[in-house]
This record gives C-alpha cells, structure tokens and sequence, in this order.
C-alpha cells in the first residue's frame, strides 16, 4: 500500500517541489484548499480531502479536515490489531506524513490599525488540531511544519531506506509541539493586550518585580548547540526589535544581537557609526562623515571575521552602504531603519536576517544563571567622561588622542577580558579579545593588525583593566602604541607610570573597570 501524506499549508513556497520529491517515493497526496488547486494546476496528482471524506469545506473553510476519516488516519497506531480491525471496518486508511503550516496570526496582529474579526480569522483551529495529532503519533506519524524542514526530510528518506528512525519523528514532533505553542503564546499575548485595562482583566502581574514581567516565552529550535534545549523569554523584546526579513532568529543570533546593540548604544548621538561582531566580539567599529564610510573603516578592522558575523549601525540604513554590504555574507544586519531601496536589495539573500531595532535603549540590569543560584547586578553603563579623566604621566594627549582615548574606552568596555583594543582616528585598528593575559590579548592584535597590513604606530591603546606590572605596557609600545586608556587601581600603577614616561606614552586613568566575562 502507498503512503499518505495530508498537505495542508497556508506558506505555499517550496511545495510543488517537495510534493515532487514525495511522489518519488511512492507518496499518495492527499490535500485541502487552495494547496490542492497549485498541486493540480502544477500537474501532480492530488486527492482532495473532500473526495475521501464525502463532505465538502463548510462555514467559509473554518471546517475543511475536521473529520473522523482524517484523523483516524493520523492517530491510528498499525501494529495496534483493535486499531486495524477498526480501521477495516470503517473503511478508513492510515497517514503516514502531515506537512502543515498555520495562518499568519502574529503577522497579522503586528499590521497597524488590524481589526479583530481580521485577526480572530488568522487563528488557525485544524491546523494546529493537525499538528498536534501527527506529533502525539510520532511513533507511525511524521510532522513537517517549515519549509526549511523539507530538505532534511527527503535527505532522510534517501539515507534510511527502511523506513524514518523514530528517534527523528520524535525530534519532529518536538520541533510541532514548539511551533504551536509559540503560535498559542502568540494568540494569549494579543487577548491579553485588547483586554488591558477592561473591568474583567485578570492578567495583572504588578506583584512580580520588574524583572519577571515576562510577556511571553518564545521556544527556540534549540541554544547555543543542536543538543540543547532553548526559550527566549520577553519582556520588551517586541517593542524594540523587529524581524523585517529572514529566518527565525537562534539562540546565537540572539546573543549576537545583545552584543551589537549594546555597543551600537554607545554612539546613539554620534556621528555616522557601525559595529561588525563575531560571537559577541565587535570585529571592528568605525565613526566616520556617513554610514558608508563607517562600514568600510570597521571593515578593513578585519577582512576575514565579518563573513557570516552581524552588522549594526546608528542611524537608517541607505541603499549606497546596503550595497557595500552585500558584497559579503553576514548573518544579519541591524539598524534603526532602512530605506526602501536597501531593504530592496539586501532582502534578495534569503539566508540573511535584517532587524529593525525601534529605540536605544540602555537596560539597567542584567540576570545570569549559575549552578545552584542566579547572579544579578546592575547593567555596566558607565563611560569615561573626558573631564573627569586623570593625565597621569609627562605626555599629554592632544585633543585628537583625547576623542580616539574616549572611542576606545567604549570599544574595550564590550570586549571579552581580558581585553586590548588599538584605535586611530575613530577606528579599531586592531582588537585583543578574551586571552588569558593582557600581553597576549596585546600580541593577538598586534599580529591580527599585521595580517590586515594595518600599521598601529602611533595609536591609541584601551585595556579593559589596570596593568599588573609594566610588562604590559611595554608590549603596546613595542606595537606601537602612543597613549593608553585604562582604569588604574593597581599597586605597581607608580612602577607602570614610570615605564610609560620612559616609553614617552601618554596615559590616563578613567578609575572604571570594564571587565566582561
């Protein structure tokens, strides 16, 4: 007997070629709707559900699948004899594969001026009845719910010839039941904004501190590997970022986008600004006279690092910079806005995500998850302000050195300890990340710098923390470095003073510390 695949989709891209793919394998194709008329009008063969149940999509097609023949065929257990005798008799035949997508509610509830018959209709009921059926069954029932997931399918049924591990049907039913609830999540969170504020509302959750007011827990496809388990939760999430184009966002991406707004808000009021990171490190950041200088100054940072890394700007995105960008893959760029010409041409990479980020925010704490507690403490706003800053040695910056001296305290502040960053002009130079000593941060930048031909002589240098000893100092003049910005604090800072007199370095103390673990 044939297979039977249920396809029912309302985000019809890419179907007519899997539904091709299954017919190879011997799939018999059952459908609804108009996913049943582009099957036939793309000559594949297709059976309608209502030839196979005797009754046609009813109220409008809230009623299409609804129906004992299919979801006996779904929830049917074929080494179950109750269940086959059954099955017999009723005439009725098992479904061996449901692809189904949903109704684009949250799509439809984020449009200006929505009304609620609109989005009430966008709430999907066989669909999701579909879905958590084919998931329950795992065990005899496989369930594809994204476009990206039909690829992988075909790749298993080439690879397993006697049939789907059930090992995968249970990771796609996983995959189901986390694609509905955040379908649900999404629904609960619009019933829960329109009833705001009426005599009935029960979703008052002022007792909580500020902290918890989670809006909304978002299941994402996994964290920071495949093997792990991931949620987002939101609280003001919604509010300041917006998903214009791409894939759904990872755990990483996610990370990634903390580090690059995090930076981006130290130049809100600056001048044209732009952030490139990689893994939470900025790989080069650069002010310049417009946004596509900024790039191109991050850029020449490191040449290598910004393939597949995240970009960020200050201010709306125009089409000149967009197609500097789009010279390289990275997986998503962020900024303020983006003109209608950019957001033309860089949505053509499909790969890409584009963010919209709606405010500069600066948040004031932040919460970490240790084993056996949780660590909280205020968010490290601080920045060196040039009047408060102490010259400490012979050697003064000049006004110039002063401007890259505050640009580098910035930059330092969000990078990985322990952390040395070269800077000239209002550009990275070069930047030491996360080594185990300020003297090998020091010689990784040193050395990133001579692989880009980026000559450091005569730089200005930023350290996260203060010099243990002199050694450290010394290594930044050996690269080249003129004037330092770091905190102080140390019992060796007069020995440390002493060296960079000798070195004729220009240095000041800031008196904050800018660790980042």
């Amino acid at each position: 007997m044939k297979k039977k695949v249920l396809i029912s989709v309302y985000d019809k891209n890419g179907i007519v070629d899997f539904a091709k793919e299954l017919i190879n394998f011997d799939y018999e194709l059952i459908s609804t709707g108009g996913t049943y008329k582009l099957l036939r009008d793309n000559n594949i063969e297709v059976r309608s559900v209502e030839e196979l149940t005797s009754f046609p999509e009813v109220l409008g097609g809230r009623v299409k699948t609804l129906h004992p023949v299919i979801f006996s065929g779904i929830l049917s257990e074929k080494d179950n004899p109750l269940h086959i005798k059954e099955m017999e008799k009723h005439g009725l035949f098992p479904i061996d594969l449901v692809v189904v997508n949903l109704y684009p509610f949250e799509e439809t509830v984020a449009k200006e001026n929505v009304t609620a018959k609109e989005a009430i209709e966008q709430i999907d009921i066989g669909g999701v009845t579909l879905i958590r059926a084919a998931a329950k069954n795992f065990k005899y029932v496989d369930v594809l719910v994204s476009i990206e997931q039909y690829g992988e399918y075909i790749n298993i049924l080439n690879k397993y010839k006697e049939g789907v591990p059930e090992e995968f049907s249970r990771q796609l039913a996983y995959n189901a039941f986390s694609y509905i609830t955040n379908y649900d999540v999404a629904i609960q969170e619009y019933f829960k904004r329109i009833n705001s504020g009426n005599e009935f509302s029960k979703t008052d959750d002022s007792a909580l501190p500020d902290w918890l007011k989670l809006s909304s827990a978002k299941i994402l496809r996994y964290g920071e590997n495949p093997h792990q388990e991931a949620v987002l939760f939101k609280e003001d999430f919604d509010e300041i970022f917006e998903v214009l184009h791409g894939k759904e966002l990872s755990y990483n991406n996610l990370l990634d986008i903390d580090a690059a707004y995090s930076i981006i808000n130290e130049f809100e009021d600056d001048e044209p600004a732009c952030a490139i990171i990689k893994h939470g490190n900025p790989s080069g950041i650069a002010l310049a006279e417009n946004l596509t200088e900024a790039y191109i100054r991050a850029f020449e940072t490191d040449t290598a690092s910004p393939f597949g890394g995240i970009i960020i700007f200050n201010q709306r995105l125009d089409i000149k910079t967009a197609e500097e960008v789009d010279k390289i893959f990275t997986e998503i760029i962020l900024a303020p806005g983006f003109e209608k010409d950019a957001l033309g041409l860089l949505t053509k990479k499909k790969n890409r995500r584009l963010v919209e980020f709606k405010t500069f925010l600066k948040d004031k704490s932040e919460l970490k998850k240790i084993v056996g507690g949780y660590l909280y403490q205020d968010k490290n706003n601080k920045v060196a302000d040039a009047e408060k800053i102490n010259i400490v040695t012979k050697r003064k910056p000049t006004e110039e050195q002063m401007k890259d001296l505050i640009f580098a305290n910035k930059v330092v502040k969000h990078t990985k300890s322990n952390a040395v960053v070269f800077i000239k002009n209002l550009r990275t130079l070069a930047i030491g990340a996360g080594q185990p000593s300020r003297i090998d941060s020091t010689k990784f930048a040193a050395a990133k710098a001579k692989q880009f031909n980026l000559d450091l002589k005569d730089s200005v240098v930023a350290s996260d923390a203060f010099f243990p000893f002199p050694d450290g100092l010394i290594e930044i003049a050996k690269a080249g470095g003129c004037c330092v910005i770091q905190p102080g604090g140390s019992i060796r800072d007069d020995d440390v003073i002493k060296t960079a007199d000798e070195h004729n370095i220009a240095m000041v103390f800031t008196g904050i510390r800018h660790f980042r673990h």
